[in-house]
């Protein structure tokens, strides 16, 4: 059994996937307390995976998008395995804090600061710019570097920033400014 805060089906509004609609699997809970968080991590019910394929079935998008809450703490192979074989593109949106299982096919990493990440691999680096160094998320072994505005309050400082550190490409929240979820 899993904790599921929601699932639901929308276009993907952040980082590289932008646009691409998508099936969210918003699993409750967390291991970090991040103050822009927009989970509610009380609220969750317990499903088993056959009934998370049955309402993933439900769409007709390819791509799976785990997220949270951290989705770290509640996934394994068997799950992995199981979308898979109802033909599904994994993507997970992880702060990197813990080991994630084999096969997931497209990594986020939402690293936090003073947070250890532990992945060996990452896709995408997308951090939330609340004017950390970002030294360290730069130097991550990843295919993407990302940064985005915290709710859109500072897009103009991170646009600024970006123009002077071009390793970051900008990632504004689409889903939040075109009113979907």
């Amino acid at each position: 059994m899993r904790k599921i805060n929601e699932i639901f089906y929308s276009l993907q509004g952040e980082g590289f996937h932008t646009g691409i609609p998508a099936i969210f699997i918003r699993f409750s809970g967390c291991n970090l307390r991040c103050s822009f968080c927009d989970t509610r991590h009380e609220e969750g019910e317990w499903m088993t995976d056959e009934e998370i394929l049955r309402k993933v079935s439900a769409y007709p998008a390819r791509t799976v998008i785990l997220t949270g809450g951290e989705p770290a703490l509640w996934i394994d192979k068997p799950l992995v395995d199981l979308l898979h074989g109802a033909g599904k593109y994994i993507c997970i949106e992880t702060n990197g804090t813990r080991t994630l299982p084999e096969g997931i096919d497209w990594i986020t990493c939402s690293p936090k600061e003073g947070a250890e990440v532990v992945l060996d691999r990452i896709d995408e680096v997308k951090v939330v710019y609340t004017g950390q160094d970002l030294t360290p998320y730069a130097n991550m072994n990843a295919r993407h570097h990302y940064l985005q505005p915290c709710s859109c309050r500072n897009t103009e400082e991170v646009v600024s920033y970006i123009l002077r550190h071009p390793i970051w490409r900008l990632s504004l929240q689409t889903h939040k400014m075109i009113n979907i979820r």
